[in-house]
């Protein structure tokens, strides 16, 4: 999954990023509105994680252009204030979900991923394949009941491929859906992490690779 948290205060931003990063998602930074806008219109974000008092372009105005231009990006809006005038007046700007700070990161967490989830169809709970289990709320992957330990990344792939039930995924796109901004382009950072994946997930093979197209479960 990948983010963007626009924020101003530096402290906060990397707060939050630091930690989502640490739950296994992708996470971009954007200091105002203008850059949150710019990015936004780049790369394709599952969840806008955004401030409301930004400077350059006030939230209000960057989340009413998201909601014009990429409805199916999700906006869930931080404000200072929690008021019920705020919450409706967040809402009705576009933004999908409102959050008052300070906040409990766990509750962050999970107000991101029940957003995501709400993107198209609706997704089970749990992600499988054959005897392949992955519960992307606990973020455990158990084949044939067997604990398998993965980095955020690995797993973060794992669940991508899994997402995309079957069809290949390009190393152009677990790049952009895995990894953050500053990912290299030209590294073969997914293919060493693919074959880290495979070893641990065993035999027979989970992952195959799609000559020309990119990998798939």
């Amino acid at each position: 999954m990948r983010v963007l948290v626009a924020e101003d205060e530096p402290r906060v931003a990397d707060a939050v990023a630091r930690g989502l990063r640490r739950e296994g998602l992708a996470v971009d930074l954007a200091p105002d509105g203008e850059s949150a806008l710019f990015k936004a219109r780049v790369h394709d974000y599952d969840v806008v994680v955004l401030d409301r008092d930004l400077p350059v372009l006030h939230g209000d105005d960057v989340c009413r252009a998201l909601a014009e231009e990429q409805p199916d990006t999700k906006v869930l809006m931080l404000t200072a204030s929690g008021t019920l005038d705020d919450l409706v007046d967040g809402l009705a700007l576009g933004a999908d979900d409102y959050l008052a700070k300070p906040f409990a990161f766990a509750e962050l967490v999970a107000r991101i991923r029940a957003l995501a989830r709400r993107n198209g169809q609706a997704r089970p709970p749990v992600l499988r394949a054959g005897d392949l289990e992955l519960d992307p709320v606990r973020r455990t992957v158990t084949r044939g009941g067997r604990p398998i330990e993965l980095t955020p990344k690995e797993l973060g792939v794992l669940e991508t491929l899994l997402r995309a039930d079957g069809a290949p995924v390009s190393a152009e796109e677990l790049l952009a859906r895995v990894w953050d901004e500053h990912a290299d382009p030209f590294t073969n950072t997914v293919r060493m992490t693919v074959m880290t994946l495979r070893r641990k997930l065993g035999d027979p093979p989970v992952v195959h690779t799609v000559v020309g197209a990119g990998y798939r479960v």
